[in-house]
């Protein structure tokens, strides 16, 4: 059996994007108006983040399934994504304020503990900077989200997960036992592909900050890509 490439991964993925480039275009320019949150609320604006995420992935199912006989609506396909978007968005959030808050106590800043909740701070000449810089100050953010999410994910569960929890309704020890096995299997593919997401996530952060919202997006589609063809191929 030919093993799964990265390069067939990404492939498919942007051509997917074509099936329903209005769905996908929508999506993205709704998280683009949503990830800026995290620029007044850290908090808010991580929770947001992931909750979109992962939304994504069944909104990724839904332009799949919509010309087949087991076709849904599109609102169909975020109701069932938000239950299991909305508690991997809160186990990250509380991670992240875990983190966050025993960084601020050894370094003697306990203060700052409650800025992970709002937290408002514009540079001074913020009129004067150039649409680049911005959208670099406004997703900064989501950035560092986008690729503490995937840590996250893929140390204490692992890249298959979600997917199978969302698809298949495992359990999360379940998930994690059955997407380990498949992470084995189709382990180059993935390192490739988990990279690749870290490193436009780091151009984002200043060479690319406007394409943060399509970098969302296009994780969402190569995470149900990758599951599809993971999880469908014969053994």
């Amino acid at each position: 059996m030919k093993p799964e490439k990265f390069s067939d991964w990404l492939k498919q993925s942007l051509l997917f994007i074509t099936r329903d480039p209005l769905v996908w275009f929508s999506y993205t320019l709704f998280m683009g108006v949503v990830l800026v949150i995290g620029r007044v609320s850290p908090a808010l604006g991580i929770f947001l983040a992931v909750l979109c995420l992962f939304v994504g992935v069944g909104i990724a199912k839904y332009i799949d399934v919509k010309s087949s006989e087991q076709r849904v609506s599109l609102s169909y396909a975020i109701t069932k994504s938000l239950p299991l978007a909305v508690l991997a968005a809160t186990v990250i959030v509380l991670c992240w304020f875990v983190f966050m808050a025993l960084a601020n106590i050894f370094s003697g800043e306990p203060e700052k503990i409650g800025q992970f909740f709002f937290y408002w701070h514009a540079p001074p000449d913020l009129a004067y900077k150039s649409s680049h810089e911005l959208a670099s100050w406004l997703y900064g953010y989501a950035n560092i989200a986008l690729i503490f999410t995937l840590l996250m994910m893929t140390t204490f569960a692992s890249w298959y997960s979600h997917s199978l929890m969302l698809f298949k309704d495992y359990s999360w020890s379940l998930a994690k036992k059955v997407g380990g096995d498949l992470t084995t299997k189709h382990q180059n593919a993935l390192y490739k592909l988990v990279g690749f997401v870290f490193l436009e996530a780091v151009l984002c952060m200043s060479v690319t900050p406007l394409l943060t919202p399509v970098l969302y997006m296009l994780t969402s589609t190569l995470m149900y890509i990758s599951y599809q063809n993971a999880h469908h191929q014969p053994s």
